[in-house]
C-alpha cells in the first residue's frame, strides 16, 4: 500500500441549523473504470497504456500535446531556444513548483531524472545513444547537447507513454518505491486488484493558460479521482451503465448500440483511432528467420481477423500504410505485401525454412478482447498453413512482464494509437523489446530521425515503412476505432486515447 497522505473526504450538506459555520463538506470524487491494473506507478519504464492514463495525474514532463498534438510546455517554461546546428536545446524551467512531498523542483531534479529516462526507458534508451549530455546549466535552465540532430526529441519529452517525467533528485535510483511527483494528484492509496486512489494536491501549481487538450490550465476539479481495474470488458460496460463508475475504457465494438441507446451512458468513439499489432521477436526464437516470417505475414487473414476482433465495419477498417487517410506520413510503399491471406506460399516458405514443428508462441490477453479473438482466428490459418501454434493468453500485467524476456515468446499482441511523431512508435528501433534490426532499416531510420527538413522526412518514413513489410520487422493488423463511454452528465474530458480527468465533473 502507498500512503502519502489520507483522503479528505467532505460531505456536499447545508448548513446546520442554529449553527454559524457550514458542516463538514464531502468532495466530489469520480470512479474510472479501466482495463486492469497498472503494474507500476513509474511510467519512465512502461510503454503500457493504462500505465500513461494513470500517472499522468500525478507525475509530468517538461512539454505535453495539445489539441492539434502540437508541442506545448508544462514543466518547461516555453519552447526550448535550439541552436541552429540542431544539437544544443536550452530548456528554461518553471520556478515555483512543488513536489509532492514538499520540496521545490529545480534543474537538478529535472536533469537527473532525464538523465534516468535515458538509461532505463525504452524510448530514452532509443535516443540514448544521441545524447551527448544533459545538464543543469542554471538554477532553473537545463541545456540538452546531442551529438547529431534529432528532429523527434521534443515530441519524446512530451509524450505521456514511457514518459521522461520529472522527480526529486534524491529518490532518483534504477527503481523508485514510492513516487513523489508535481502533479494536480496524488498516490493516497492502493489496494491492489481493487482501486488506486488519488487525491487533490494542495500545492498544485497550474498553468495559467486555457486548457487545450493536455496543455493549459490543469484546474483538479474532482477532489478524489479512483482508478478500478475491471479486466472483463463486458462487466466495465455492466458498470457504466449502472453508474458504477463515470467513465470506462476500452470497450467492446457491440456495446456500442446499448450505450447509445441508454439514459445513463454516452458512447465516446475515437475515430480514427490506431492499429492492432503483432510485436515479432527479432532477438530469439522461431521469427529470427526471416523466411519463418514471411510465412507468418502471407498466412494472415487480415480481413477475418478484424472481424472476428470488431463484428462490425464501422469499427474497423482493412488498411495497410502505417498512417490512415489524411495523414502527413500517409504511403503505400511495400503494402502489396499486406493481407495476403495466402495460406499455400505459407506453406512453400515454411519448407523452405525447414520447418520443424517448433511451436510459434502467440502471447496475448482477454483484457483486451479484440487482441483474443483475432489470435483465434490466426491460430486456424496458421496451422492450415503448417505452423505449430501454441497460444500463451495471460493478464495484461503478466502479458507485460513475460514480453520482457525474449526467451517466452515469438509474437506479443498490442496496439497503438496514431502517434503525431513515428519515432514515438518504439517498434522501429532495435533497443525495442523487439530487437529489430538491419543496417538497411538502421541507417533509414537514422536518417529520418536526423533530418529536419518535412518533405525528406515524409520520403524517408515512405523507405522505413517499406522495410516493415519487406523485412516483416512487425505486422500490422489494419486500423481500428477505439470505443470508450461516458455517464451521463459527464463533462471536461478530452476524446483522447489516454484520458484524464484533471478538468471533468458530473453535472
Amino acid at each position: 500500500m502507498f500512503c502519502l497522505s489520507k483522503p479528505k473526504h467532505i460531505l456536499f450538506g447545508a448548513m446546520l441549523a442554529g449553527a454559524t459555520s457550514f458542516a463538514p463538506v464531502y468532495a466530489a470524487k469520480i470512479d474510472v473504470g479501466i482495463i486492469g491494473e497498472a503494474d507500476t506507478f513509474d511510467p519512465m519504464i512502461s510503454t503500457k497504456d493504462v500505465v500513461s492514463i494513470v500517472t499522468q495525474h500525478f507525475v509530468e514532463t517538461l512539454y505535453t500535446f495539445d489539441s492539434g498534438w502540437n508541442i506545448a510546455p508544462l514543466l518547461a517554461t516555453d519552447l526550448p531556444t535550439i541552436s541552429d546546428d540542431g544539437k544544443t536545446y536550452v530548456i528554461g524551467i518553471r520556478q515555483g513548483i512543488s513536489f509532492h512531498d514538499g520540496s521545490s523542483m529545480d534543474s537538478a531534479d529535472v536533469a537527473a531524472s532525464l538523465n534516468r529516462w535515458l538509461t532505463i526507458s525504452p524510448r530514452g534508451k532509443g535516443v540514448a545513444d544521441r545524447v551527448a549530455s544533459i545538464d543543469a546549466t542554471g538554477d532553473y535552465e537545463i541545456t540538452i547537447t546531442m551529438n547529431e540532430p534529432y528532429s523527434p526529441l521534443l515530441s519524446l519529452l512530451a509524450f505521456s507513454n514511457s514518459a521522461a517525467v520529472v522527480y526529486p533528485e534524491e529518490i532518483i535510483g534504477e527503481t523508485i518505491d514510492t513516487i513523489v511527483g508535481t502533479g494536480p494528484y496524488m498516490i493516497a492509496e492502493h489496494v491492489p486488484d481493487q482501486y488506486l486512489q488519488l487525491v487533490r494536491f494542495d500545492g498544485y501549481s497550474s498553468r495559467s493558460e486555457p486548457s487545450n487538450g493536455a496543455s493549459g490550465a490543469r484546474n483538479q476539479i474532482p477532489d478524489e479521482i479512483r482508478f478500478v481495474p475491471i479486466p472483463d470488458a463486458s462487466t466495465r460496460v455492466e458498470s457504466l451503465l449502472a453508474g458504477e463508475v463515470v467513465f470506462a475504457d476500452g470497450l467492446p465494438a457491440e456495446s456500442f448500440a446499448r450505450l447509445e441507446a441508454s439514459e445513463a451512458a454516452d458512447p465516446i468513439l475515437l475515430k480514427p483511432f490506431g492499429w492492432p499489432i503483432w510485436a515479432i521477436n527479432h532477438k530469439a526464437g522461431l521469427l529470427t528467420d526471416k523466411t519463418m516470417r514471411q510465412a507468418l505475414q502471407a498466412a494472415l487473414p487480415i480481413d477475418d481477423m478484424l472481424f472476428a476482433a470488431f463484428g462490425d465495419d464501422n469499427f474497423f477498417i482493412v488498411d495497410g500504410p502505417m498512417y490512415p487517410e489524411g495523414w502527413v506520413w500517409r504511403s503505400d510503399a511495400g503494402v502489396e505485401l499486406f493481407n495476403q491471406n495466402d495460406q499455400s506460399r505459407a506453406a512453400q516458405l515454411l519448407e523452405s525454412a525447414n520447418y520443424d514443428g517448433t511451436p510459434l508462441r502467440i502471447l496475448t490477453s482477454r483484457q483486451y478482447e479484440f487482441h483474443f479473438k483475432m489470435a483465434e482466428v490466426a491460430k486456424v490459418v496458421l496451422e492450415a498453413a503448417g505452423f505449430t501454434v501454441q497460444m500463451d493468453v495471460v493478464d495484461w500485467a503478466t502479458l507485460g512482464q513475460r514480453r520482457n524476456d525474449p526467451a517466452l515468446w515469438d509474437i506479443y499482441i498490442t496496439h497503438s494509437p496514431f502517434l503525431p511523431e513515428p519515432a514515438l512508435t518504439s517498434l522501429y528501433s532495435k533497443s525495442s523489446r523487439l530487437g529489430w534490426s538491419n543496417p538497411e532499416k538502421d541507417t533509414i531510420l537514422a536518417s529520418f530521425t536526423t533530418e529536419t527538413d518535412p518533405t525528406t522526412r515524409r520520403e524517408l518514413f515512405a523507405q522505413l515503412q517499406n522495410q516493415v513489410f519487406e523485412d516483416v520487422g512487425f505486422i500490422k493488423i489494419g486500423a481500428f476505432n477505439a470505443l470508450m463511454g461516458s455517464a451521463k452528465g459527464f463533462e471536461g474530458i478530452t476524446a483522447t486515447p489516454w484520458p484524464f480527468f484533471w478538468n471533468a465533473k458530473v453535472n
